[in-house]
């Protein structure tokens, strides 16, 4: 069976790892030892199961060796009643082996940068923009996870240009990383008095949040700015200079964080947000290095892809990786993501259990 020569593999694997991890020179090389420690607990559930499915097959095979051995009738019937009972539960161990071959992606329980930007469909795409951010709201509320904002840039309408937001709590990035991509947004805008749909759309994107010992920063390629932070209109929030903008010269990437009330505050989370890019953007460059011919089907979660139409006339939600199709947009906008979610992990489940069968 297929799924059992992989646990095998994977046994044999997992053994070298624990040989690599003693290795005293492996504390050396930060990286290597971070990834080895990732993919030794990313086996940990494969190994445990495969283990427990030998010992019942190991006891099956006892008890096929004593039904041949004794002439007792009562032990006869006693271990063939154990062997039905005992493949029962390796049918069960053999689906567990099957499920835990499906890789959960080792950031799954770390914190998330969530970063909502305003696309195609001016006023409007501000607008929705402002939904969004609402929705994850109540739905982080929902989980019980910290919504931090970092850093925005609203309009006078109260919608949102963009919005940068630090989420921490359980599972953050497990459950939102299917988010990444356009979000497109079919209703008649406020702004509208003749009762013509509009078509507008944001881009969402969702990094796992990235400590110091994952990625080292040098101090001197990031230059700070410090300035007064600023709402609508332009007009200063506060008169202190507490707002940061950090830029690392290498890459060119930039960020800034005003929503704090120190500049230190700012500049730590800036930090984590610059951290999170910086990772992003390498792992990014690897991906296209070793890039399967096959695309996924929840997509590649680059934020040029569209993902999800919002229909509000039909109250009608549509993911487009997956053919999910309801008509409960009102729950869903109001943070209720739990079955929506849950059928994007569902469906990307089946596809990989489908490369072990």
């Amino acid at each position: 069976m297929k799924s059992l020569r992989k646990a095998e593999e994977a046994k044999e694997k997992y053994k070298k790892i624990l040989e690599s991890l003693q290795d005293p020179e492996l504390v050396k090389d930060r990286e290597k030892l971070i990834e080895l420690s990732r993919e030794k607990k990313s086996l940990e559930t494969i190994i445990n199961v495969y283990e427990e499915y030998n010992k019942i097959d190991q006891k099956i095979e006892e008890d096929k060796t004593l039904i041949t051995e004794t002439n007792d009738q009562e032990l006869i019937s006693l271990a063939k009643d154990e062997i039905q009972n005992l493949e029962k539960k390796k049918e069960i161990l053999i689906k567990e082996i099957e499920r835990a071959m499906i890789t959960e992606d080792p950031d799954a329980n770390k914190n998330a940068v969530l970063e909502i930007r305003a696309g195609t469909g001016g006023e409007e795409a501000a607008l929705f923009a402002a939904d969004l951010l609402r929705m994850y709201s109540r739905y982080s509320e929902q989980q019980g996870w910290k919504f931090e904002m970092a850093d925005h840039n609203r309009t006078d309408r109260n919608g949102y240009k963009e919005a940068i937001i630090l989420i921490s709590g359980k599972n953050v990035y497990g459950k939102l990383r299917y988010e990444s991509g356009v979000h497109r947004v079919q209703r008649v805008p406020e702004t509208e008095s003749g009762g013509r749909i509009h078509t507008s759309a944001v881009s969402v994107a969702i990094f796992p949040e990235r400590e110091e010992v994952e990625i080292e920063i040098n101090p001197d390629d990031v230059r700070i700015d410090f300035y007064s932070a600023s709402g609508p209109g332009g007009q200063h929030v506060n008169k202190s200079s507490t707002a940061v903008r950090l830029e690392h010269i290498p890459s060119g990437i930039i960020v800034t964080c005003q929503d704090e009330r120190s500049q230190h505050q700012n500049r730590i989370k800036g930090m984590k947000i610059l951290r999170s890019r910086l990772y992003e953007m390498e792992k990014l460059r690897k991906e296209k290095e070793i890039k399967s011919a096959r695309k996924k089907i929840i997509g590649t979660g680059d934020r040029s892809e569209k993902i999800r139409t919002y229909n509000f006339p039909q109250n009608r939600i549509t993911d487009h990786r997956i053919n999910y199709t309801k008509y409960n947009l009102d729950s869903v906008i109001n943070g209720n993501l739990d079955d929506l979610i849950d059928s994007l992990k569902g469906a990307e489940q089946e596809e990989l259990s489908l490369e072990i069968d």
